[in-house]
């Protein structure tokens, strides 16, 4: 791909014929890494003063910037802006024909990302204090690592490699030329049929943004549902939302094949086959360990593919840390950012931040957007000692006026307290409102406190309070009942 965009993207983060520096004495900290783990590692050590050296083998700026976060919102921006023009008829808004100029969309994603770019690239980090160095290396020994002929000695060092998507093993898969994250936003032309192989957050979002845009998708997954790791009813209801946009969601649903036609791709299913000119495999991701001469540096990976690490994300080499996806299930740019942190804080100072006991929301966003913190519906199966309240957002004046004919916040709290355990809120902007469940839980608030706090009206927001107030209403026991009715009897002979 070319063009203005790009190759301003690429000066940023790539700059052609720039050499790597010469390597002086021992670094504080090798970075292995330029994503968001590694970047907040090698900014916030340098801020230190510490001697930072961050290594990158691809661009700057990792899966979120270039193939991840940063194109796929601005895409779903687009598709969000189309369908609201096309609902705008119920809210006595006429609009007329809405049409997507998909090269238009692709370019202003391009435009975009290149100029988040520039905070990602070479020369910042390079003013903040950083040695950058771009290409492949590898650990050589338990505190050195190889580069463009460099040895870049350390003190500590932190593997942020991240992921990249997994093709799952699927007979004909590999001979289709298959689309992934890393590749789907180099498309230039908006295809007529598009297949998403995987209903999790990516395999949602961009079904829904590419039917939004006009092509006929369609959404495979396994699960009984999507978004297998949210609430099966937040599934359901994203399934509804794409079905509602037309694309065709198939769930509890695998591909037993995929094959070549000529110019079409075929899909084998259990009842059928499916046929498409793109497919999109969002179906899992891999960790980046390969090559990196983990061996030499005596840091063992986990049997799940993963770098592994104690709760002070330390690996089996006490100089060298791990930080984002490479060493987590927990996939999201703020967890890789927070991880850093903790790397920063448990590497250069004394005591220790346990990486286990963060508290980490996550948002897909969908429309409507699914928000989760904490417990989930599958932690809380079965268990006795979890209380339960669901407040439907339809239900709320903002939503009545809003127009919300479906979404809901849970909260799953200690049956024999007040602490909250999770929340999963399915609405407009539940990222947005999961957050003051998560600062909640982070500070020890229980339901009550966090209920007390006074909203503005009319906002979504007030479901919280009113989930409070239900709460409140369900631990009115009978013996509360009869204690109240004794107390406004004597209140009332003084009143």
């Amino acid at each position: 791909m070319t063009g203005p965009h790009e190759t301003r993207r690429m000066g940023h983060l790539r700059p052609e014929g720039r050499e790597n520096p010469r390597p002086s004495g021992v670094y504080d900290l090798v970075v292995v890494g330029g994503g968001p783990a590694g970047l907040v590692c090698a900014a916030g050590s340098a801020g230190l003063g510490l001697s930072v050296a961050l290594v990158e083998k691809h661009l700057l700026g990792g899966d979120c910037l270039n193939t991840g976060c940063v194109p796929s919102k601005a895409l779903l921006r687009s598709a969000h802006a189309a369908a609201a023009a096309r609902r705008a008829d119920a809210l006595g808004v006429r609009t007329g024909e809405v049409t997507v100029d998909f090269a238009a969309v692709m370019e202003r994603m391009r435009r975009l990302r290149a100029d988040i770019s520039e905070h990602d690239g070479v020369a910042r980090f390079t003013e903040k204090g950083c040695d950058v160095y771009l290409g492949e290396g590898r650990f050589t020994g338990p505190d050195v690592f190889a580069i463009d002929g460099r040895e870049l000695r350390f003190r500590r060092a932190v593997i942020a490699t991240g992921a990249r998507p997994a093709l799952p093993p699927i007979p004909g898969l590999a001979g289709v030329d298959a689309l992934t994250s890393d590749t789907l936003f180099g498309l230039t032309e908006l295809p007529e049929r598009l297949i998403v192989i995987g209903g999790g957050a990516i395999g949602s979002e961009m079904s829904q943004a590419f039917a939004r845009f006009g092509t006929q998708v369609t959404l495979l997954e396994m699960a009984p549902h999507l978004l297998p790791h949210d609430d099966p009813e937040a599934g359901a209801l994203v399934a509804a939302a794409l079905a509602a946009d037309g694309a065709d969601v198939r769930v509890a649903t695998g591909a037993k094949s995929v094959r070549r036609d000529g110019s079409e791709i075929v899909v084998e299913l259990p009842d059928g086959e499916v046929r498409s000119d793109v497919l999109l495999v969002a179906a899992g991701r891999r960790a980046n360990v390969e090559g990196l001469g983990l061996d030499a540096a005596g840091v063992l990976v986990a049997d799940n593919g993963l770098v592994g690490v104690d709760t002070r994300l330390r690996t089996s080499n006490p100089r060298i840390y791990a930080a984002g996806d490479v060493c987590s299930r927990i996939a999201f740019t703020h967890a890789a950012d927070e991880m850093a942190r903790t790397v920063i804080r448990n590497a250069f100072f004394p005591g220790s931040k346990r990486a286990d006991r963060l508290v980490i929301p996550w948002c897909t966003y969908t429309d409507p957007e699914v928000a989760h913190v904490g417990v989930t519906a599958r932690d809380a199966a079965g268990r006795d000692d979890i209380d339960v309240v669901t407040v439907p957002l339809g239900d709320m004046d903002r939503g009545i006026t809003d127009g919300l004919s479906a979404g809901f916040l849970r909260v799953r709290l200690a049956a024999s307290g007040d602490a909250i355990l999770g929340a999963t809120i399915v609405g407009p902007h539940a990222g947005d409102l999961i957050q003051q469940i998560a600062v909640a839980m982070a500070a020890g608030m229980g339901l009550g406190a966090l209920g007390a706090v006074v909203r503005p009206y009319p906002t979504l927001g007030e479901a919280v309070r009113r989930a409070a107030d239900e709460r409140n209403r369900g631990k009115l026991t009978e013996s509360t009942q009869r204690w109240l009715a004794r107390w406004f009897g004597v209140w009332r002979r003084f009143a």
